[in-house]
């Protein structure tokens, strides 16, 4: 009486229970057209660090457009891998893109580098601008 599950399905195999672990490894990401970032807040700069493993330098672009900072990271599938005989092909290619939010951030002193799947950019801070002190006249 405990193992009948409305509308499930037995784990009765070894093979069952790993397949299932392989679907809900591969499925449980949710949206993989974005990748993954951590923003940490350095005092008088902020460091976005972007997860993105198996790119080279020269398929990463970041590009200003008014107050957004957009990265964009491109797979290119090469023609002789066409060529191959696949049973089963995971891994993707196509382009994977994220807009950010630059407004208070210094946009010609961005910096970027990419070290080891990993894409620093460093965002300093626009200096905060106190209003100038001036006398004013009385009429």
């Amino acid at each position: 009486m405990f193992g009948m599950i409305p509308f499930g399905r037995e784990e009765n195999s070894l093979w069952n229970y790993l397949d299932n672990m392989e679907r809900s490894l591969f499925t449980g990401f949710g949206d993989m057209s974005q990748f993954r970032c951590d923003i940490q807040d350095k005092g008088d700069h902020y460091l976005l660090e972007a997860e993105l493993p198996g790119f080279q330098k020269e398929d990463i672009s970041l590009d200003l457009a008014g107050d957004s900072l957009v990265i964009t990271a491109r797979h290119s599938s090469e023609t002789e891998d066409k060529q191959k005989d696949y049973v089963r092909r995971e891994r993707k290619f196509g382009s994977f893109s994220r807009s950010f939010d630059i407004s208070g951030i210094d946009a010609g002193a961005i910096r970027a580098a990419y070290n080891n799947g990993i894409l620093e950019v460093t965002l300093p801070k626009r200096a905060e601008t106190a209003p100038a002190a001036r006398s004013i006249a009385i009429e």
